[in-house]
């Protein structure tokens, strides 16, 4: 079978998604196309973009977008058409109008790349794009058009102006929803019935504790334990009160923060405080060397709306490396992971589970924590994804 993907996020970076993942696992039998996604006027004219839209950017300028091989069945395909800025219009109504007219530029360029592919049906699977490909099934006429659900968007001021309206409807007319978190089917299935649970996958290639790392040079003159952290440093997401209350309350701890900060991170106490050490992004290859390190590893969440439903891979990264794991309890660390991870509902819990989790941390459960985590591979993803479509093709039940 063919597949057709389109995201809020790009295949040729150094992050990878849910959706990115789903393809590289996808192209394993099948044919593949990963649209990255396209170039709006604003970010035409921004100067804060990444590397990887500046190169999108060039090769629209010098006329090299296009699809290009990435392995044997996997293509990415860089559109060419610009896109209008229309987020800014206060009525979804006449949103929706210029909306169309961007959806129709972006379907011509995909169009051309699964004629090229020769790509005659195919399965089109949509990761929370909700402006751009709200009209793709119709336009591009796939044999199934898949909505991915796997965060919740609509809690930032960008997506909730008219995402509240369209998605909704996205989901109501999408062939089936499949999403990463049981919270996401339930809200899901308000709309559409249709809707399933596939989960997340881990690279358990890299995230392997039988390979041993040299210790990272900036690990090196900290004393255990090592108390750390990988992702996003953002305050929409991260309890930055929480973390000061915990790093407060146990000096005797060195607390690691890898990821990119945002303002508010930035300019917090944090940086005034000799146990707490910013290493900035690294590169995701590199991450297990830090983590296999880690004396215990955190996921300090707020408990709110983006949060609360969320399916947070680095759970699952963390114990594919054997580590004891301290989280907030948010509704999949409870559904999920309760049997494998400490869970704390405030910032004098997560202190005491950190020194419980260093207390109680032996081989045994570093061998259960792993094999816990084995159980998360990108083949089991696509296996439940074979069986959302099987479920919702009765007629045809052999179309992977």
């Amino acid at each position: 079978m063919n597949f057709v993907f389109v995201s809020l996020q790009r295949i040729n970076t150094d992050r990878e998604s849910t959706s990115t993942s789903l393809a590289k696992e996808l192209a394993k039998k099948h044919r593949v196309l990963f649209v990255n996604p396209p170039i709006d006027r604003k970010t035409l004219l921004s100067k804060d973009n990444d590397r990887y839209v500046k190169e999108h950017i060039k090769l629209i300028k010098n006329g090299g977008t296009g699809t290009r091989s990435l392995t044997d069945n996997l293509y990415v395909l860089n559109t060419n058409s610009l896109l209008e800025s229309i987020n800014w219009i206060p009525s979804t109504k006449v949103f929706s109008l210029f909306n169309y007219v961007n959806n129709r530029r972006f379907a011509r360029d995909i169009k051309q790349a699964l004629s090229a592919l020769n790509f005659d049906s195919f399965i089109l699977i949509n990761d929370k794009d909700i402006f751009r490909s709200f009209y793709l099934k119709e336009l591009l006429k796939p044999d199934l058009y898949i909505y991915l659900d796997r965060d919740y968007t609509l809690g930032v001021d960008y997506w909730k102006r008219h995402g509240e309206a369209l998605e909704p409807k996205l989901i109501k007319k999408s062939d089936l929803v499949i999403c990463n978190s049981n919270d996401f089917v339930r809200s899901a299935k308000k709309y559409n019935p249709n809707s399933f649970y596939i989960g997340n996958g881990v690279d358990l290639e890299l995230f392997n504790n039988d390979i041993l790392h040299d210790i990272p040079a900036r690990l090196k003159n900290l004393d255990k334990p090592i108390i750390g952290y990988v992702g996003a440093l953002s305050s929409l997401r991260l309890d930055l009160d929480l973390i000061i209350n915990i790093a407060t309350a146990k000096p005797e701890y060195n607390f690691v923060l890898i990821g990119e900060e945002d303002k508010e991170f930035s300019k917090s106490i944090l940086h005034e405080m000799k146990n707490v050490h910013f290493f900035g992004k690294i590169d995701k290859k590199n991450i297990p060397s830090y983590v296999q390190y880690f004396s215990v590893c955190i996921n300090p969440q707020l408990l709110n709306e983006i949060t609360i439903g969320n399916f947070p891979l680095k759970i699952v990264e963390y114990l594919a490396m054997g580590k004891p794991v301290v989280a907030k309890s948010t509704n999949t660390m409870k559904e999920v992971f309760s049997e494998h991870t400490y869970l704390a509902n405030d910032a004098p819990e997560f202190a005491d589970l950190i020194t419980k989790a260093l207390s109680e941390d032996n081989s045994a459960l570093h061998s259960e924590r792993i094999s816990f985590a084995k159980g998360f591979s990108w083949d089991k993803v696509v296996s439940l994804l074979n069986e959302s479509i099987r479920s919702c093709t009765t007629n045809n039940p052999t179309l992977i």
